[in-house]
């Protein structure tokens, strides 16, 4: 659909660019190569596959369009849009603008080495944002590059599907829990419903949230979830999670790193965080999102400095997911900062 793939640009262009690099910052490195060489990835980002509106070839062609050398796709609970991107990333540049039309046939042994003449080669990275059980706040694992179908960790990628497919079940029964809440407060809602709003996809707390604004019940998503659907509101209901210790082995045996997403998304104390870090150090977590779009760039700076003490990998992402979230941007992260290149080396082995 490359409708909305321009229909996104037309946005990105009109919003005021911040600078990309931030004097004195603990990654003034990746930061200032940004500046300079205008270099930018992204390794947070989600798709129509869980609750972004792009589909997974239009979010690639979108990142190739914003002359990005470098995305990683961490769609929630789902690595099921990883081998439409990956086909998306493999063929020439321009020729995956077409919402699903890429063939995923072949993508594993072409994956990431895409590019064209004079292009800027591009490399696409396969992730997951998995949710974990915690208290006060809502913990989400990162499992970045993942490796791709057809060698040794196949075993270990069967697992991790086989899991994330049970979460989808629970998921679609935590919905009719929700429309159950709602039902009760007088507002109609369906399944059916719910699910043309969502295109036919696996449905999730947006699709409900813009349900209730087609209800007049919300002035608009953000609203709906401060007012019904957030941790605490009247619509709110558990989601089944995995235990952490549990999610960071199934990334591992797929071939990736378990890395905290935004951490401040905990809701703790800084002492209780640098416990915490300290406790996932020893659990074999390898790194943090130390740099998101929810955290002030000082914020990130601090979590990073934590990070770093501790030997941990320290990631920056957009968190985009389309038109879903319009004030996430492709490639930048807190304070509008570009994410550079260099970045990449974080996920070395």
């Amino acid at each position: 659909m490359e409708g909305l793939v321009a229909q996104a640009l037309r946005a990105e262009a009109g919003r005021k660019e911040a600078p990309a690099g931030v004097a004195n910052a603990p990654c003034e490195s990746h930061l200032m190569r940004a500046s300079i060489l205008n270099i930018v990835v992204d390794l947070h980002s989600h798709s129509s596959a869980s609750d972004g509106s792009l589909s997974p070839a239009a979010l690639v062609a979108l990142a190739r369009e914003r002359g990005l050398s470098a995305l990683a796709l961490t769609d929630h609970d789902t690595i099921a849009g990883l081998d439409e991107a990956a086909a998306a990333a493999a063929a020439p540049a321009g020729a995956a603008s077409t919402e699903g039309a890429a063939s995923t046939e072949g993508a594993a042994s072409t994956e990431g080495a895409a590019s064209t003449e004079g292009a800027v080669p591009f490399r696409f990275i396969r992730g997951v944002e998995i949710e974990i059980a915690f208290e006060p706040g809502e913990f989400h694992l990162l499992g970045l590059d993942l490796a791709a179908p057809g060698g040794a960790a196949d075993s270990g990628l069967a697992r991790l599907a086989a899991a994330l497919e049970g979460l989808g079940r629970a998921r679609e029964e935590r919905n009719r829990r929700i429309l159950g809440r709602i039902n009760k407060a007088g507002i109609p809602a369906t399944m059916e419903e719910l699910s043309a709003i969502s295109g036919g996809l696996r449905p999730g707390r947006p699709h409900i949230a813009s349900l209730l604004v087609a209800r007049r019940a919300a002035k608009n998503r953000q609203d709906a979830f401060a007012r019904y659907l957030a941790k605490g509101r009247p619509f709110y209901e558990p989601k089944e999670t995995l235990d952490l210790a549990a999610a960071i082995a199934l990334v591992h045996e797929a071939g990736g790193l378990a890395v905290v997403a935004h951490p401040y998304s905990l809701f703790v104390s800084k002492s209780r965080l640098a416990t915490l870090m300290d406790e996932w150090k020893e659990l074999g977590i390898d790194g943090i999102e130390a740099y998101h779009p929810t955290a002030k760039f000082g914020q990130c700076r601090r979590l990073e400095e934590m990070g770093r003490a501790r030997g941990l990998r320290i990631t920056a992402g957009s968190d985009y997911h389309g038109a879903i979230r319009p004030e996430r941007r492709l490639g930048r992260t807190s304070g509008g900062v570009a994410i550079a290149d260099s970045f990449l080396a974080e996920l070395a082995r």
